[in-house]
């Protein structure tokens, strides 16, 4: 072996900086030969020592293209030795760190009008961005650059042009500090937007395929859910059959897992039929609560069965034994994109039922050609009604040999190499899923995902938080780094969620603790709104005030639907006060770019609206409580509160004082804009009462 091979062998064999950490992203980097650092002043003060710039590259641990950047540059030996000549480097996990990765992900959208990850991002030592990019590949191709050919020029630059350098910075920094400022609008909010927002979104929907637009494509929940909202307030039938086509062909696509269940990050083309193979808990937590809207609205059986199904997967598969959920599963297995979940007809035979292959196949489009790189992803290309006249079968018997063919294919399956799981549990996205499980669990009458939701919550209340404040993350046993302001927001209104579900009002008092500290916190008492990292937590270039959706929704606009909703229960003018702060100083923004405010536009629409307020007053485990809570967990009500109290309750929100049992039976209250009808104590009159 070559002396320089022999050092190339070893520095592989070491693990760098990044074996100390608990993040699954930043442990996959542990023994790359590059010298790596987590985000911290060691690698700054060494920067700084050394006069050299830091190359800054954020991914996550699900992220496809994160892995071929890594296999093709950071474990190359070469492009290493060069990364730690010319760079101090730094690695850092988006989701564990989401406040780096904002102000840094803003910095190269500026200048290179897109961004993406792997985000790879080159800084001062005073963390000042001069340059950056995305994915580099290993030699120039597709149009890109080589990344070692990258790591020279931006070196050379930096050292040999540093008045050019200099000003590049403060132009940058300038616009990066200039697209987090926000200017309240001094006109009346203006409740036509929602309305008018709707009738430009429908503009792009696809009428072949659902969803917005081409390839690739993503699911957009918040988009679709304020076209539905729309249609209940409109009845325009336009507007419910995008939400459900969309719906019907995302779950018929490949994008929804057909063996497990579960949603795919997006599809890479415009048929839902290809996916991005990882799979995210934010995604799979907003979903769910798409499709129990969309049976609300329409009675559809079939879009139930998904918003169980995939609540189901959640349990299954992204739970940890005490109760709170992962982050997120990869799209490769044993280095191939997909792999865990195609597809051929030999091994379709190999466990299913002789007389059921031929359907099975045919049904999930599983052939020898394959639709995926030889082989297939199973998507649905028949209906039941058109396998069974196809086949000669019923309908009922088709769906129970898909059901016993499914059941076989998982467990053939559970014997491949499974993707790597992020199993870190962050407080923002067990917010989002523990909200949809409390949500479809009374929509659809399943107390375990309520208890299940409940035992979440629970878990993130004692072990994300310290001298009573949440933490972000928690990893290998480790809770860390302070909470940001979609892990306040969305943990509140999950608690809110928790509370309409069981009753139990343990959950409104953690929502109200939630909102104190995000006031205390995150409040900007001068700008208003509020901002995503707290006032004591590190000082970055610029501080961001997120009001626009991306696959998550915005922060401001959750905690304005959280305000809406503690106003509507315990009538406290400050919440509502707080809410029209947050609507006027993004109205502008929303105006001109309706696609990223749907979450927003909700906020809007209930500020203009009003909640439907529903008062149950019964025992829990009464019959006429329990028909009367059927009522409306069937019914779609967007903007409603719900609270169910024991008739001898005395901790009430004040949506429910004087309310009681009429004659001592299970009653329905249900007031809206200061009006409230005559009681009810029969499910019929409720339901009457909910139109």
């Amino acid at each position: 072996m070559r002396q320089a091979d022999r050092y190339d062998a070893a520095i592989m064999a070491q693990a760098n900086r990044l074996a100390a950490e608990t993040s699954p992203y930043l442990l996959q980097h542990a023994h790359n030969p590059v010298d790596w650092y987590p985000w911290g002043t060691e690698a700054f003060d060494r920067a700084r020592a050394e006069h050299k710039p830091i190359l800054l590259s954020i991914g996550y641990s699900s992220c496809h293209w994160c892995h071929v950047m890594e296999r093709e540059s950071f474990e190359n030996p070469d492009t290493a030795r060069l990364m730690n000549e010319l760079f101090v480097n730094v690695k850092v996990d988006r989701e564990e760190r989401p406040d780096v990765d904002e102000v840094y992900m803003r910095a190269v959208q500026l200048l290179i009008g897109r961004g993406g990850w792997p985000l790879t991002v080159f800084l001062t030592p005073e963390g000042e961005p001069f340059y950056g990019g995305t994915y580099f590949p290993p030699v120039d191709r597709h149009g890109l650059p080589a990344f070692p050919r990258v790591l020279r020029a931006v070196a050379e630059a930096y050292r040999e042009r540093p008045a050019e350098v200099a000003k590049a910075i403060a132009q940058l920094v300038h616009e990066v500090q200039a697209a987090e400022t926000a200017t309240p609008s001094e006109e009346p909010l203006d409740v036509t937007l929602p309305r008018r927002a709707a009738e430009a979104l429908l503009r792009y929907v696809d009428t072949d395929w659902g969803g917005l637009g081409g390839a690739p494509k993503f699911p957009h929940p918040q988009v679709f859910q304020l076209l539905l909202r729309r249609w209940k307030a409109t009845g325009e039938e336009e507007l419910l059959d995008a939400v459900r086509l969309t719906c019907r062909r995302m779950a018929e696509g490949g994008m929804y897992d057909q063996i497990g269940g579960g949603f795919h990050r997006y599809s890479v083309d415009a048929r839902w039929l290809v996916p991005h193979f990882e799979k995210m808990l934010y995604d799979n937590a907003q979903l769910p609560r798409l499709y129990v809207d969309a049976w609300q609205a329409t009675g559809d059986a079939a879009f139930a069965r998904i918003a169980r199904d995939v609540c189901q997967y959640v349990l299954r598969e992204m739970r940890h034994p005490d109760g709170a959920f992962f982050s997120a599963t990869d799209a490769d297995s044993e280095g191939e994109e997909g792999k865990f979940f195609v597809w051929t007809p030999a091994e379709v035979a190999s466990v299913v039922d002789p007389a059921d292959v031929e359907l099975v196949c045919r049904v999930w489009d599983i052939t020898e050609e394959g639709n995926f790189e030889g082989k297939s992803i199973p998507h649905v290309s028949l209906s039941a009604d058109q396998a069974a006249r196809l086949f000669g079968r019923t309908p009922a018997d088709v769906e129970a040999a898909l059901e016993r063919a499914r059941c076989r294919l998982y467990g053939l399956r559970a014997q491949r190499v499974p993707p790597g799981l992020d199993d870190k549990i962050l407080t923002g996205w067990n917010g989002l899923m523990i909200g949809t499980l409390a949500t479809v669990g009374f929509a659809l009458e399943e107390p375990r995902f309520i208890e299940a939701a409940v035992q979440a919550a629970d878990f993130i209340w004692t072990a994300l938080r310290r001298d009573g404040r949440l933490l972000h993350g928690w990893a290998k046993g480790q809770a860390r780094g302070q909470a940001f302001l979609d892990d306040y927001a969305f943990l509140a209104s999950a608690c809110l969620d928790l509370y309409e579900a069981s009753g139990d009002v343990s959950h409104l008092v953690r929502a109200r603790a939630l909102v104190a500290q995000m006031q205390d916190y995150f409040h900007d008492g001068r700008g208003g709104g509020y901002f995503f990292a707290p006032h004591d937590g590190e000082r970055l270039i610029a501080r961001s005030k997120p009001a626009q959706d991306g696959a998550l929704p915005a922060g401001n606009a959750v905690a304005a639907l959280v305000h809406l909703r503690l106003h509507a229960l315990d009538g406290e003018d400050w919440h509502r006060e707080r809410a029209e702060e947050i609507l006027r100083l993004w109205q502008e923004q929303a105006r001109r770019n309706p696609f990223g405010f749907a979450t927003w536009l909700e906020a809007l629409e209930r500020w203009h609206v009003g909640a439907t307020e529903i008062v149950i007053v019964g025992r829990k485990a009464d019959p006429g409580t329990v028909a009367l809570r059927r009522v409306v967990g069937k019914r779609y009500l967007p903007h409603r509160v719900v609270v169910q109290i024991e008739p001898e309750a005395a901790d009430r929100p004040a949506v429910a004082r004087d309310r009681h049992a009429v004659d001592g039976r299970p009653t329905a209250w249900v007031c809206h804009h200061f009006s409230c009808a005559p009681p009810a104590v029969e499910p019929d009159v409720l339901e009457g009462l909910l139109l």
